[in-house]
This record gives structure tokens, C-alpha cells and sequence, in this order.
């Protein structure tokens, strides 16, 4: 591809309108099996991460940021979100 800087033809680029899913990753768990068969309702799966912890951002199987859990307030009360605190420079590292 060309290195040279892309003329501005007054069109938007149409892939920033694409919607991409982003996976929020809060916790693993890693129970044995026989206890994996004993789960029922309301059973507790104890995760590897505290609620205070960092939670990671993905697209795929790459890692673009941590965040903090928050709830919405308003309109939106209840429903969670992510506040950023770290995201990943071009080279993809954090």
C-alpha cells in the first residue's frame, strides 16, 4: 500500500460506521469437573478477580483496554459500563 498521505474526497470512510463487538472480560474460573456437575441454580462460581479488580477489554482475542466497572445513572440506571483506565497504544501493548 501507499505511504503517501490519502487526498480528503469530502467522503466519510464507510468502515467507520461498522459496528465491531467488544468482549469485557471480569473474571475465570477454573472449578473441577465434578464440581462443574454439581452446579444448579444459584449455585456461587467463584471467579480469580475481586469486584474492585480491573476488567479487560477484547476484540477478538486481543487485548485493547482495562476498565472499571460502573453503573449507569439515569435514564440508563442499572445497567453497567465501563469506565477506561488503560488502552493499548498502536502496537497493541499496554
Amino acid at each position: 500500500m501507499d505511504d503517501a498521505p490519502q487526498e480528503n474526497t469530502g467522503k466519510a470512510n464507510p468502515f467507520t460506521v461498522v459496528p465491531i463487538e467488544i468482549t469485557i472480560s471480569v473474571g475465570k474460573a477454573r472449578p473441577l469437573i465434578r464440581d462443574l456437575l454439581k452446579l444448579t441454580r444459584d449455585s456461587v462460581l467463584p471467579l480469580d478477580r475481586r469486584v474492585e479488580d480491573p476488567v479487560e477489554l477484547y476484540v477478538g482475542d486481543r487485548l485493547i483496554a482495562r476498565g472499571e466497572l460502573e453503573e449507569m445513572e439515569g435514564d440508563n440506571a442499572g445497567q453497567l459500563a465501563v469506565r477506561l483506565t488503560e488502552v493499548t497504544d498502536l502496537s497493541g501493548e499496554l
